[in-house]
């Protein structure tokens, strides 16, 4: 089991910065990979990043890319999601999730296990 707990969300002008967290515990293994999805209402939750267990590949949604940076800090079992240039279309609720049975790093929500409780994301314009 993994627990995931999700942080730094909040209210933000367009064109500004978050800083998302994402603490792991439970079965703390640094080598699977993460990933960050976002939800709005009436949507589908869609692929936003990945990060693989190793930490040396990364994966971004078209719309993010170029302003948001994942990382891992292994020691602290900690994935980040650092978000510039924030446009109204981000806000959403962001959800951290884990995928522990892949070595291939999936974009898609039904390969990751375990879930966070999500974070809320509002940009203003």
């Amino acid at each position: 089991q993994v627990q995931l707990v999700e942080s730094g969300g909040g209210l933000v002008q367009a064109g500004g910065s978050l800083r998302l967290s994402c603490a792991a515990s439970g079965r703390t293994s640094s080598s699977y990979t993460m990933g960050w999805f976002r939800q709005v209402p009436g949507k589908e939750r869609e692929f936003v990043t990945a990060i693989s267990g190793s930490g040396r590949a990364t994966y971004y949604a078209d719309s993010v890319k170029g302003r948001f940076t994942i990382s891992r800090d292994k020691a602290k079992n900690t994935v980040y999601l650092q978000m510039n240039s924030l446009e109204p279309e981000d806000t959403a609720v962001y959800y951290c999730a884990a995928d522990v049975n892949r070595v291939i790093v999936y974009t898609t929500s039904d390969k990751y296990e375990y879930w966070g409780q999500g974070t809320q994301v509002t940009v203003s314009s």
